[in-house]
This record gives C-alpha cells, structure tokens and sequence, in this order.
C-alpha cells in the first residue's frame, strides 16, 4: 500500500460535516495535524436541502485546511447505504466471488445495475461457513454526493460507510480488547450498533438519534425544529431514574424527561438488537459497551445506558493510539474526540491494512481513473501516430513527384479507357434501378422489427402486478383524437370532437386493459401512462379512459392512446 504524506479525511453527517488532516507517524501510526467541523442546520430529515448545505459546507470547512485539489477518504451515513450480514455456504475460494455477486443479486432491493456495491469476507473459509458483508448505495444518490465532494475541490480517494470505518478505528484502538464489545454510535437521524468480537463483527442501524430527540422537543414545546435543536444544545440532558430531584428550572426538568423517553426508546431497540445478534446470529453477550457520535456529549448519557444495560460503559476514545500534531489544543480535541472516530478509520484506509477495506466509489471516479492510467499510452500513440503522418507525408510526396511522371506517359491511353467509363456508368444506373425496387422489401422488414421493439419497450414499462394490456390495436389517430384500427373500426370516446372528412391522420397504437383494486388505486394507470411518455417509440400520449374504482367490481376499464415516433406503413 502505497501511504501518503497527508491524509484528509471526511464524514459525511445526517447534521455535522467533520473534515480532517492526518500524517503518518515514523512509526507508522498517525499524526492529526488539524480538523474542522461545520454543523448542518436545518431538519436532517429534510433530504431536498441537504444536499445544497452539503456543497456549501464542504468548501466552508476545506478552504481552512487548504485541501482544495487533495485526495480524500469521505464517510457516508448509514442512512443511505443498504448493509447486509450474509453467511455462504462452504465453498471454495475461487468461487467466493461468484456465489457472492449471485447473493448481491438475491438481496439488493435494487437493479444491480442501478447500485455502486462492494463486500467483504467478514469470518470462515476453508470448512466453516463464510460470513459476508454486503453494502450498496443507489448510483444516482452517491453521484450526487460526490457531487458535492468534487464542487469543494476534493478528489475521492476512498468512499466508506460511517459504521466500518468506527470498526477500524475500534481494532486500531482497542485491539487488546477480548469478549464481545458494544460500539453504540447515536448520530442526527440513526443509531449505528457495531457488535466486536475478536474474530466477529456485526452492525445494525436503529432509526432514532439525536434529531428524533429535537423533534419531539420541537413538538412538546410547539416550536421550530431549529429552535428544539438550540434548546436542547444549551440545556439538554438525559433525566436520571429513580429518587432524583428533578431541576429547578420546570422547562429544564420537562426537557430532560423528554430526552430521556427517547433514550428508553432507544434502550429498548438496543436490547431487540443484543437478543437477535446473540439467537440469529450466534454472538456472545456484550461485556462492555463504548458510546460515540454526536449524541454521546448529552450529559448523563453514559450513566443513562450504565442503568439500563447493567454492564461497564466509557465513550469511545479514537484517539486513543492517535499523536496530536504541537499546534492543536488537546482538551480542544478531547472535546471533538466522539466526532473524529469516523476520521481516524478513514485514515488508516491510506496508512495500513485494515480488516474492513469496503470502497463504494462512484462509476465516474473509476472511470477518470482508468482513462487517468490509459493516458501515457494516449500520448505514446499520438507519437506515434504523429511519426507515421511524418513518413505518410514523405510517402505521397515522392508518390506524387512518381505519379506525375507516369501521368505524361499513359495521357495518350485515357481516350481508349474513356469507352469503358461509359459502360461503367451504365452499369451503375441498373444497380440503382435495382435497389430502389427492393426499398419497400427493405422497409418492410424494418417496420416488421420496429413493432418488435415498440412491443419490448411496452411490456419493460408495465407494472409486474395489478395491471394488464388486453388489446393491442395498431391503426391511425386524426388531429380530433379518434382512433381508427387497421382492423377496420373506429374508435371514440364521449369528449372527442367529430373527424373532419380530410382530417390528418399519424399511425398510432390503442391500449386497452384492465387494473386490479390495488393499494395504488388509479394512481397504478398514472404510472404507466407517465413511464410510456418517456419511450422513445412513442409520442402525444393521451389517457382517453379510466374507470373509477367501485366496491361491485374487482377489476375496471382504461384506455391509452399514443402515436408512433417514427411514422411507418399500416399496409
């Protein structure tokens, strides 16, 4: 592995954006030189401005550490990434990564073709089964993350998942650690579980975090999400059990009341978890839990999960084996220390091995790396392709000087080879003559094939389920909107005007079916009628039917009519 002089790093968060620097150590450790984090202000689940914060917070947060134009190991939530525990059968190693695609297939909710995906061997091999992680992001979603990694001046070195890359960290930290240890990281919309054991790992994310909390503040008090947040920073904590007193301040004592019947909503999906790792699959009991994230600094945090789950709880410190560069505070970072775990994984992508190397780059980025590795050879080509127009030169130029020589001695030939120019233009006029009278053969064929794909592109665009097409009429539709079939009738329906005699007509088709009560109701006809508009062998789609649902039927009447893009014989 080739170790770079300066590692950035950056964690993508559902309400913070972390960036770091890190230099290898003499010894091969690691060196923060700085870090910087910029808060996301606005509802996290508000998913339509993040994206824009995002770019915004990327070039605010990388113009101070002057990573403009660097290489970077970025961190995105688990939030956007489907992660998935497989075990393989027994199987040999050459075979591994095809059994693995094939289960990437079964398991992905999406087109494989539609996702950027990776996996890792996580236990086995040999006779034992095979334990595999799974992980895969929606191609469109991680472009346009990347999107806004590159518009800050960033080039993507690694592209990681928030939970892996703690897992790292905890190895590199912790790696004297025996028995199974807990890592709860508590970030703005989930909460990551990562269960660790020596030869074993597992991660689970719960849908409640530090934003669930400021929404039901926001809700109890009857304010915006951002004042929740505001309030929940200044004097937010966990409420403690049992004879406690509670504040003097009754908005402060109602506050942590609320925060700490989320946590125990929290305790509850962490308990669900501990019981389906250990039965589904085969873990041992937590001995130890270390709490991280953005979450963790609410105070009494650690005391709250020590009284529920009943075992030793300490945050979790990634620092722990990290040297700090002279120029930094160390209580300054000791303060961040819960926000840089995820950095201190991604670093260590670039100085070392590490047992969990997932890497979700974009399709663009591969590609500019392949066309980056091909360039020497462009350029080795234009030489030589530069080399040979040289010596083509050369070439025709004595070719020419040759030519002109040879041409003195054969113009007295040209009025004999003359007459045979005549017979070839002869010839080429009955070669004409021929192919214009197998066109229409050749059109035929072509309109025969054109149907054929009309045909494939319908039934690629129809739902699997609740809808059918049960006639496929071919004929021509009149500027009125009326159908004429190539079977003779005329179809209309109440709201078209009447077709005038001379009235244009384009070759179109008529779809008539059939949809099913379904959860979507006539809203499944709305999509497909919305997916034909985007064929390419279709055009002026119109929705001339569809019945309304009634409780005495089970099935009910639509209609659509389109024209053809590209306008073909009926004949």
């Amino acid at each position: 592995m080739a170790v770079q002089n300066r590692v950035i790093t950056l964690n993508l968060g559902m309400q913070s954006l972390t960036m770091a620097e890190f230099r290898p150590s003499a010894s091969g450790g690691l060196i923060l030189q700085a870090f910087r984090t910029t808060e996301l202000l606005a509802d996290p689940a508000a998913d339509a401005s993040r994206v824009a914060q995002l770019k915004i917070a990327v070039k605010e947060t990388a113009e101070p550490l002057k990573a403009k134009g660097s290489r970077v190991n970025y961190a995105i939530s688990s939030q956007s990434v489907f992660t998935r525990f497989v075990r393989l059968p027994p199987v040999e190693e050459d075979k591994i990564e095809q059994i693995v695609t094939f289960e990437a297939q079964q398991n992905v909710p999406f087109p494989i073709s539609e996702v950027v995906w990776d996996h890792q061997l996580v236990s086995g091999g040999g006779e034992a089964r095979i334990e595999v992680v799974l992980v895969a992001i929606k191609s469109d979603m991680l472009e346009e993350l990347n999107g806004t990694v590159e518009e800050g001046g960033l080039r993507a070195s690694v592209v990681d998942i928030g939970p892996m890359t703690l897992f790292n960290a905890f190895r590199y930290n912790y790696s004297e650690m025996t028995g199974c240890s807990l890592l709860i990281d508590i970030g703005a919309r989930t909460t990551n579980l990562i269960f660790i054991e020596p030869k074993k790992v597992f991660s689970r994310s719960i849908p409640i975090g530090g934003a669930t909390v400021t929404g039901a503040v926001a809700k109890d008090f009857a304010e915006p999400f951002a004042s929740a947040e505001e309030r929940k920073k200044a004097g937010g904590f966990v409420g403690l059990g049992g004879a406690y007193a509670e504040h003097a301040d009754p908005d402060v004592a109602r506050l942590a009341k609320i925060i700490r019947n989320t946590m125990t909503r929290l305790h509850a999906e962490i308990a669900r978890s501990i019981t389906f790792y250990r039965t589904q699959q085969q873990g041992a009991q937590p001995v130890r839990v270390f709490i991280a994230g953005g979450g963790s600094s609410m105070p009494y945090m650690r005391e709250f999960f020590h009284e529920k789950l009943s075992i030793p709880v300490e945050y979790f410190n990634p620092m722990r084996n990290v040297a700090v560069a002279p120029e930094l505070d160390p209580q300054e970072v000791g303060k961040h220390a819960h926000q840089l775990g995820e950095m201190v994984g991604l670093a260590l992508r670039s100085v070392t091995d590490c047992p969990m190397e997932l890497n979700l780059l974009p399709r663009s980025v591969v590609h500019a790396r392949k066309l980056a590795l091909q360039r020497p050879f462009f350029l080795l080509a234009a030489a030589c392709v530069l080399l040979s127009m040289t010596a083509a030169w050369f070439y025709f130029f004595k070719t020419a000087q040759l030519k002109t020589e040879e041409l003195g001695r054969i113009k007295p030939k040209i009025g004999v080879l003359k007459n045979f120019e005549n017979k070839f233009a002869e010839a080429r006029k009955e070669i004409k003559a021929l192919q214009e009278s197998a066109e229409p053969l050749v059109q035929a064929a072509d309109d025969r094939q054109y149907w054929a794909q009309i045909l494939n592109d319908l039934n690629e665009r129809l739902p699997k389920e609740f809808i059918w097409v049960t006639i496929f009429d071919p004929g021509t539709i009149s500027s009125n909107g009326s159908f004429s079939s190539v079977f003779g009738d005329t179809v209309t329906t109440g709201a078209e005007a009447p077709a005038a005699a001379d009235g244009k007509r384009v070759p179109g088709i008529r779809l008539h079916g059939l949809y099913l009560v379904n959860p979507k109701g006539p809203n499944i006809v709305d999509e497909f009628f919305q997916k034909l508009g985007e064929s390419p062998f279709l055009k002026n789609a119109k929705l001339s039917l569809r019945a309304q649902p009634t409780e005495l039927e089970w099935a009910f009447d639509y209609e659509i009519r389109a024209e053809l893009a590209k306008p073909i014989s009926l004949k």
